[in-house]
């Protein structure tokens, strides 16, 4: 049976290779026990689109699972809208725009394509203040998309042993499981 790497696992990966692990370690615990007020806030954002509630509208495409076997990947789209070709990703509120979120949506996009889809447009949306961001740099986010990829797929164990960026670490909702000196 083919493995294949969840597309949600780019951002964790180059937040902390680690954060998977943990992730995985917690995924049978009631997420209360383990995550913070902004990923439970994540949680309500996106019932809208899983419940496919955000428009009854049949131009747009709602929480719907793709996977791309080129690239060995399978995830969950947030909203694609078929007629203007544009794939968003919603969040609660974005600070900082992170190359993660730009890599899954990358990889959504990938994905789309493969089955069938016309993608044209990459939009990250924040709720809290309405804003829109589209992609710009698409060949700077396809190389790292493609260098992310091979890295996760070669990915072992034993590299979780690697130092990992103490500022990362400082905002990691495992921090208090994943090192002492943090």
């Amino acid at each position: 049976m083919q493995t294949y790497l969840k597309i949600s696992e780019l951002n964790d990966f180059i937040f902390c290779p680690r954060s998977i692990y943990m992730h995985n370690l917690y995924e049978s615990f009631e997420k209360e026990v383990y995550q913070e007020k902004r990923q439970i806030r994540g949680t309500i954002v996106h019932e809208n689109i899983e419940n496919k509630k955000y428009s009854s509208e049949k131009r747009y495409v709602q929480a719907m699972e793709v996977y791309s076997e080129r690239y060995n990947l399978v995830g969950k789209i947030d909203i694609f809208d078929i007629n203007s070709g544009t794939l968003i990703e919603r969040k609660y509120q974005i600070k900082q725009i992170f190359d993660g979120y730009w890599l899954q949506l990358y990889a959504q996009k990938m994905a789309l394509e493969e089955m069938g889809y016309s993608v044209k447009k990459l939009k990250l949306y924040s709720l809290i203040n309405n804003k829109a961001y589209y992609l710009k740099e698409e060949e700077e986010i396809r190389n790292k998309f493609l260098s992310v990829v091979m890295d996760l797929e070669n990915f072992t164990v034993e590299d979780l042993s690697v130092q990992q960026n103490i500022t990362k670490c400082l905002n990691c909702i495992y921090k208090e499981l994943c090192r002492g000196d943090v």
